[in-house]
C-alpha cells in the first residue's frame, strides 16, 4: 500500500497494513511502515528494523543496504554495489535502535547554512486549513545559496493562502529557516501513481 491509498481508502477495519513507496506522515495505528528499493525487491525494512538477514548502516548519513533479495544486475549495466552494500541514495538517522528515513539526498535544501527537509515543511504546511496538498522544494538564491520554495494547492481557488500567513503557520513550530521565502500556487501537485511528486513537472 502507498500512502495516496490510505487517504482515499477506509482501513481502520483491516488487521494490519503495509505503508511503503512514499513518505506517509502520520500513519493509523493499525499501519507499520515499510522501507525498501526496486532493487531490493520491496521493503526490507518494518517499522525501522531490517528483516532476517538484511543488513543496513549508515555512513555520513547515507543509508547502504544488503539483503538477499537484492537485484543481482539492471538490465543493461550492473548494479552499483560497494564491497555487497547498496548506497540507497536516502538519508536517516538511527533513533532508539530504529531507521527513521529522513529523505533523498538530492532533495535536501541548504539555506543560509541551515538543512531543511522538504517533508518537515509540507507536514507542517498540510496542517494549515486553506492547504489541499503541498510540496516544498529549494530554489537558487544568491544571498542565500536555496531558498524554501512551497508549490501549494489550495482548498479554493478564490481563496489561497498568502506567503505571510504560511510562514506565520510554520514558524509557530519550526525554526524560522524553515518558513518558506517564496510561494506557487497551482491548481495540483502533479505525482505519481505512488504519491511522489513530480518535480520536473513543477513550474520553474
Amino acid at each position: 500500500m502507498v500512502p495516496t491509498h490510505l487517504a482515499r481508502h477506509d482501513f481502520a477495519p483491516w488487521q494490519a497494513v503495509l505503508v511503503g513507496g512514499a513518505r506517509s506522515g502520520m500513519l493509523p495505528s493499525n499501519a507499520i511502515s515499510t522501507y525498501g528499493l526496486t532493487e531490493t525487491g520491496g521493503g526490507v525494512v518494518y517499522d525501522g528494523v531490517a528483516l532476517n538477514g538484511v543488513a543496513m548502516q549508515l555512513i555520513a548519513g547515507r543509508i547502504l543496504l544488503q539483503s538477499p533479495s537484492m537485484a543481482r544486475t539492471y538490465r543493461h549495466t550492473a548494479l552499483p554495489l560497494q564491497d555487497g552494500w547498496l548506497d540507497t541514495g536516502d538519508v536517516g538517522v538511527m533513533v532508539d535502535g530504529r531507521l527513521r528515513v529522513q529523505g533523498r539526498a538530492d532533495d535536501l535544501i541548504i539555506t543560509g547554512g541551515n538543512k531543511v527537509w522538504p517533508h518537515v515543511v509540507e507536514q507542517r504546511l498540510r496542517e494549515h486549513p486553506l492547504v489541499r496538498d503541498v510540496a516544498v522544494r529549494g530554489r537558487p538564491e544568491p544571498e542565500w545559496g536555496s531558498i524554501v520554495c512551497a508549490y501549494v494547492a489550495p482548498v479554493s481557488p478564490t481563496n489561497a493562502p498568502t506567503l505571510e500567513a504560511l510562514r506565520h503557520h510554520v514558524k509557530e513550530t519550526l525554526a524560522a529557516y524553515y518558513a518558506p521565502r517564496e510561494l506557487v500556487v497551482v491548481d495540483s501537485i502533479p505525482r505519481t501513481a505512488l504519491g511522489k511528486v513530480i518535480t520536473a513537472e513543477l513550474p520553474q
